[in-house]
């Protein structure tokens, strides 16, 4: 068991909690959660040990091992893979030097071989003849090959190296693991794999992820750092969510009579109850939601951007028409290929490719920001499409430090500064902060930027590359919303499982030898036979 006993931390006058307590518990996963700069990530290095508290303690069970995921992805270059994740468990590798440091030693004593043997007793025990094997298991679920396994870190690309770190972490079945944003850099089978492996965990689990799809399957609990304070609550994300919704509606309505409001909230928590059943950690958390107490659950301070697609006409029968589209990188290797397709009214196409670059060279050429190699593209008369790139510096580096008023201003056809301040404070650039200079903003708050400029566009067809990144909770729920509740078209991409089952009932995945086209929902994507012979049908032999 971890606990925390008064646990507070400020910097200068900025408390970001105070007299915090806690108890995490053996057999429970905890997603921590809270706005950007609420201490998320902080907590975590408290509970390691790395960052010491102004007030308090954190105490850890005797006995118990803790693993923590490195967010140094180059403290290991010289170091073998497999031996990298051998290193997750520090005191079993410690012994397994030790005693091979003797069996080296040609003027080793009969005190050393005493000593050798004592050590390989204890290796043993701790499941040493085992490590090895288990530590290239999980190498290997985890999508790092086996021919990597004896490489250098160094020789690694940046994703196998974020693999290899979780694997470390994983390894040896800790006590408690503590997780910050385990899911960065990880493909969705990837992901599912993990969630899988965290929600079979009988240890203690702490984490912090973006991810909403990862925190549903795998949370027990949510730990909420707001007012000051981090509190525990029963649930996954989604419960956490939608009860605080709510019940900040609830409270909004000052004339519901509290028999009523008490009512609704009851009758929440039994309908969310039954459908736990979907998750797969069923037993636990239903018993967990039955037991709970309205008392337990409060709105949350946090505010959310208001994100609303309105197309300023409706779109015709006619959509757009792809045919035979293919495009080359600027080495000549094939990005895309033979792609055809035509849209009809209502569909949100989800574009999936193995290869990010591919993906954001085919939105900019539906775009047309680029050229295709070969190839047409036909707009309906009626459409008028609207682009959110993944890469989105230009905007803002060449803006000539103009302040967030005078930037929206030149993509918006009404001029007025409070109709500008208006749609500002409506994603959450409110007071003084609109008079912030466009180039020093953080990457979240120049994505919200830029999906206030394509909301001004008006457009009926949205083409969105990884429009999540860089946002937070609040942001990505409220982006989801807008999305799903888009009248128009669209064509995205994102890493986002929620996002990609909420709003697409259409998929496509690009690959360099041609396409896949589908209507299933995500989930069954994944997971179908059909799909995974096509894919290795389009991979095995790539156009030159």
């Amino acid at each position: 068991m971890l606990s925390v006993n008064d646990l507070g931390l400020q910097y200068g006058k900025r408390v970001l909690f105070d007299e915090v307590n806690l108890k995490f518990t053996r057999g429970n996963c905890y997603g921590v959660i809270g706005a950007n700069g609420a201490g998320k990530s902080t907590f975590l290095k408290m509970l390691s040990g790395e960052i010491d508290p102004v007030r308090g303690a954190v105490s850890l069970e005797p006995g118990n091992r803790m693993a923590v995921l490195k967010q140094n992805h180059f403290e290991f270059e010289e170091e073998e893979v497999l031996n990298t994740v051998l290193m997750g468990h520090k005191e079993m590798y410690d012994i397994a030097a030790e005693k091979n440091a003797i069996y080296m030693n040609p003027d080793a004593t009969e005190a050393d071989g005493l000593k050798a043997a004592e050590l390989e007793n204890k290796y043993g025990e701790m499941g040493g003849w085992e490590a090895e094997s288990d530590a290239a298991g999980l190498l290997s679920n985890l999508g790092v090959k086996e021919d990597l396994h004896y490489k250098l870190m160094k020789d690694l690309s940046g994703s196998e190296k974020v693999k290899v770190l979780l694997a470390q972490a994983l390894f040896g079945n800790p006590d408690i693991l503590l997780l910050d944003e385990p899911t960065n850099d990880l493909d969705a089978k990837t992901v599912t794999w993990l969630a899988d492996f965290l929600a079979d965990f009988k240890n203690t689990v702490i984490v912090v992820s973006h991810d909403r799809y990862f925190l549903d399957m795998v949370c027990t609990h949510v730990a909420d750092i707001d007012f000051g304070q981090i509190k525990i609550f029963t649930g996954n994300y989604t419960f956490w969510y939608e009860s605080s919704q709510l019940m900040a509606a609830q409270m909004a309505n000052k004339n519901k009579k509290m028999e009523q409001k008490r009512k609704e909230m009851m009758e929440f928590i039994q309908r969310f109850s039954a459908n736990a059943s979907k998750s797969r950690q069923a037993t636990s958390r239903k018993k967990a939601l039955e037991k709970l107490k309205l008392e337990d659950i409060r709105p949350s301070s946090r505010k959310y951007p208001f994100i609303h697609f309105k197309p300023q006409r409706d779109p015709g029968d006619q959509i757009l028409k792809v045919e035979n589209l293919s495009k080359k990188d600027q080495n000549g290797d094939v990005l895309f290929s033979n792609v055809d397709f035509t849209m009809n009214r209502d569909e949100k196409i989800v574009v999936l490719s193995e290869q990010a670059s591919a993906i954001t060279a085919f939105f900019e050429v539906i775009a047309g920001k680029q050229k295709a190699d070969s190839g047409t593209i036909e707009w309906g008369q009626t459409i008028t499409h609207a682009y959110l790139p993944n890469e989105n510096e230009a905007f803002f580096s060449n803006a000539n430090d103009l302040d967030l008023i005078n930037w929206l201003r030149q993509f918006s056809e009404e001029k007025d500064e409070q109709f500008i301040r208006g749609f500002l404070g409506r994603m959450l650039f409110s007071g003084e902060e609109v008079n912030k200079q466009s180039s020093v903003l953080s990457g979240g708050e120049k994505v919200r930027c830029m999906l206030s400029k394509v909301m001004l566009a008006e457009p009926n067809f949205l083409i969105l590359d990884e429009p999540t990144n860089h946002l937070d909770l609040e942001s990505i729920t409220a982006l989801n919303n807008g999305m799903r509740d888009f009248a128009g078209n669209m064509l995205f991409t994102t890493h986002d499982h929620k996002l990609i089952e909420t709003v697409s009932n259409r998929i496509i995945e690009l690959t360099p030898n041609g396409m896949i086209d589908s209507l299933m929902s995500f989930d069954d994507y994944l997971k179908s036979e059909n799909i995974i012979k096509q894919r290795e049908k389009l991979l095995g032999e790539v156009v030159v």
